[in-house]
């Protein structure tokens, strides 16, 4: 869809969006045809002379009484994070689990390995990251006050003081989880019990986020008939090297090791022509950045390889304007698209969507973004529209 064209479709579900929520108040009760958990993946080993389970998934589904949609929507956390992320806000609105279940999606929503109800299993998973209230303010709820990179001081949606003490912000620290610190380790468990997930559900959408971003492409490799679509918010970048935010005057520098050897994952991808390891992707740096609040992306020598299990995928990227991801996810759209892929990037300021964080789906205007999103897969998935499984 030409992009001027889907802008201005964004814009008129963004306004019928915000009049629906001014007319109506409190949504009517949802109704569900049926609603129930599972975990998926994982396998037995023996560690210190004791038989463990790991590497499983925790997923709860609602499948709705009218539903119009045939493949569900499998809702997947970044890091530090649970499937509390979809399923309500700190402030205790809908989320956009509720969103999509109005909508007449079947939803699941993720726990990841070693996450949640899917239980941290220390002597297979090893050393985690420690949760750090600061970091949380920095990065989630309250950038403006620290100004670690360009946008930072344009966020105004959290929903709260966005400091301790404040109700809204203690109900989203405590939702905060320990994450498996070994971050290939991390792709390899989630790639493997995600496809595990298709293979007992069947086709399906994927809303990754952040952290997760990085698992929805090896899922879409591995298994690309299973995989209808990738809604990716977010998602973890950009390619080969994370990015530092160091605030003025120089806001970026590169993390000192590269992450995401694959170029987008950490774990391999089948690439064409062949490519047997990382460093035959040969990363090279842009010499100037697009423009001065962005950072200069890594992408591959050209000739490029490409991705062509994810060329014909529909894949939408989206970007809020205040998160420090606005500084490079631009990356990730370049590295896709110079691998033969065509993802949908929207910019949330684009659609007239202000002030929001990484953390949008929980935000003031959570249901503006959802159904930006449910509106790119009316038009990328039309037969999911008028079709029923």
């Amino acid at each position: 869809m030409h992009g001027m064209r889907w802008l201005t479709l964004v814009a008129a579900v963004v306004v019928a969006t915000a009049e629906l929520v001014a007319q109506n108040g409190e949504p009517p009760p949802l109704s569900i045809q049926r609603q129930g958990y599972l975990f998926a993946g994982g396998k037995y080993s023996t560690v210190n002379g004791r038989r463990v389970l790991s590497g499983h998934l925790y997923a709860e589904f609602q499948i709705p009484s009218r539903r119009t949609h045939p493949w569900p929507i499998v809702m997947i956390h970044g890091g530090s994070q649970s499937g509390t992320n979809f399923t309500g806000t700190p402030d205790g609105r809908e989320g956009w689990a509720q969103f999509f279940l109005r909508q007449a999606y079947a939803v699941y929503v993720v726990d990841q390995p070693g996450r949640g109800r899917a239980a941290y299993e220390v002597d297979v998973y090893g050393k985690a990251n420690k949760l750090n209230p600061e970091t949380t303010q920095q990065r989630f709820v309250a950038p403006e006050r620290y100004n670690l990179w360009p946008q930072a001081h344009l966020h105004t949606q959290w929903p709260g003081q966005g400091a301790p003490g404040d109700p809204v912000f203690d109900q989203f620290f405590a939702s905060q989880l320990p994450s498996i610190e070994d971050f290939t380790e991390q792709q390899v468990l989630n790639r493997d019990a995600l496809v595990a997930l298709l293979d007992k559900i069947g086709p399906a959408i994927l809303l990754t986020h952040s952290q997760s971003g990085a698992f929805g492409w090896p899922v879409a490799d591995a298994r690309p008939a299973l995989v209808k679509a990738i809604v990716a918010v977010e998602p973890n970048g950009p390619p080969f090297y994370a990015i530092e935010n160091t605030g003025p005057p120089n806001w970026f520098r590169d993390a000192p090791t590269m992450v995401n050897k694959w170029g987008i994952t950490a774990v391999p991808l089948v690439y064409a022509p062949g490519a047997a390891e990382p460093s035959e992707l040969a990363a090279v740096h842009e010499d100037k950045p697009d423009a001065p609040d962005l950072v200069r992306c890594w992408l591959q020598k050209t000739p490029a390889r490409t991705l062509p299990n994810l060329t014909t995928l529909p894949i939408l990227i989206v970007t809020s304007e205040a998160s420090y991801h606005a500084s490079y996810d631009h990356c990730t759209v370049k590295y896709l698209q110079q691998a033969g892929v065509r993802p949908m990037w929207i910019k949330l300021a684009d659609a007239g969507i202000h002030g929001n964080g990484h953390m949008m789906m929980l935000e003031k205007n959570n249901m503006e973004i959802a159904a930006v999103m449910a509106r790119w897969l009316a038009e990328a998935l039309p037969a999911s529209s008028t079709r029923s499984r």
